[in-house]
């Protein structure tokens, strides 16, 4: 097989590429340059794609004998993963960034060319498995539960899945894979992961969306609509918030208060009690289906969240679920991606949230 590795610079993809030419297969290493203006530098574990993450791909590279590109992506990546970031913090909604990347460029824009040069797959370091089912290719979760990143991968189509290769799919855990990359004598072995945001590399989020919106100054309300701090944007706050509210007026209760809601059309931020942030139902009609969604069993709705039981259902476009517990901290945004036992069967982008009349899901 013609295999095309995307090759951050970081550890994971590095093993993925000695595995793929330990498998047998043909292999070049190619490098995304998402930026026009990247850093020369990594700081500590902020951000990626700099110009010294190129390098260490090329001696990867180079160490196991393969053909290794730059290409750019820059436009591409402004134009679908950051303009949406920005549209959907505008809208006051909580994007994720990394599972529009794998959307619009991994496994679209690079998927696409690398088919067009002839590639069978495209491989990434991404820590899933992709099993050959009874009706077809499935994804699953990784052996390594704690490093498993099906979430960001739910958004694939089953075309796309069926040209995906995921090499880190069996490894046992991330410090057998930093292990592995130590034997072979990769520069990578000890580099530490990335946690941001690549495109905010010094991880203020707030700065970068004040230079690209109006964060205009508003009210901080309750649930009542009784003002109880002021802000100087709104767009900046996220569902779940609780530090950083600087409220002038204290709870009756004395408890702490969270941001429950952000209203972008009166500017205002609703905070109240941490039981307020607790949904048990999601809906969106923003979806993808790698199998029957209405056979999910459960639904995780942010990357390391612990999964919790779910039905499903369709009501005209939109896919509705009904969860089996209180889930606290939903926003409109995020991404809801459903599993049946391991295997994920989609996603769906969360529009709203809201209180079903009872808790729980028949069996």
């Amino acid at each position: 097989m013609k295999v095309l590795v995307a090759m951050s610079g970081g550890v994971d993809s590095s093993v993925a590429a000695a595995r793929a030419v330990e498998a047998g297969h043909e292999v070049v290493g190619v490098h995304l340059a998402l930026s026009r203006h990247r850093a020369t530098l990594r700081e500590g574990s902020r951000g990626c794609c700099t110009v010294e993450d190129a390098m260490d791909a090329r001696r990867v590279a180079d160490r196991l004998g393969i053909p290794f590109y730059v290409w750019d992506f820059s436009e591409r990546f402004a134009q679908t993963v950051v303009r949406d970031f920005v549209d959907e913090y505008a809208a006051g909604r909580t994007p994720n960034p990394c599972l529009r990347c794998n959307e619009e460029i991994k496994f679209a824009a690079l998927l696409d060319r690398a088919l067009a040069l002839g590639f069978d797959a495209v491989a990434t370091g991404h820590y899933a498995d992709v099993v050959d089912g009874p009706d077809g290719l499935e994804l699953h979760r990784a052996a390594a539960g704690p490093k498993d990143q099906s979430y960001v991968l739910g958004v694939l189509t089953p075309e796309q899945l069926a040209h995906a290769y995921f090499p880190l799919g069996a490894a046992a855990s991330k410090d057998d894979v930093r292990a592995e990359a130590a034997e072979r004598g990769f520069v990578t072995a000890t580099k530490p992961d990335s946690y941001d945001i690549c495109f905010i590399p010094d991880g203020d989020t707030r700065g970068y969306l004040a230079e690209r919106l109006d964060l205009a100054a508003g009210d901080i309300v309750d649930a009542e609509g009784v003002v109880v701090g002021a802000h100087d944007g709104a767009l900046a706050f996220t569902v779940g918030q609780r530090r950083g509210l600087n409220l002038t007026v204290p709870a009756a209760d004395g408890r702490p208060r969270f941001v429950l809601e952000l209203r972008p059309s009166n500017g205002q931020v609703v905070v109240g009690p941490r039981e307020a942030l607790a949904v048990t139902g999601l809906a969106g009609s923003r979806w993808s289906a790698l199998g029957r969604l209405e056979d999910a069993l459960e639904v995780q709705v942010r990357a390391h969240a612990h999964p919790v039981g779910c039905r499903v259902r369709f009501e005209g476009d939109e896919v509705v679920i009904e969860l089996a517990e209180p889930v606290e901290g939903v926003a409109s945004g995020q991404s809801a991606v459903l599993y049946a036992g391991t295997r994920v069967l989609g996603q769906v982008t969360i529009d709203r949230t809201f209180l079903t009349a009872r808790v729980g899901v028949d069996a």
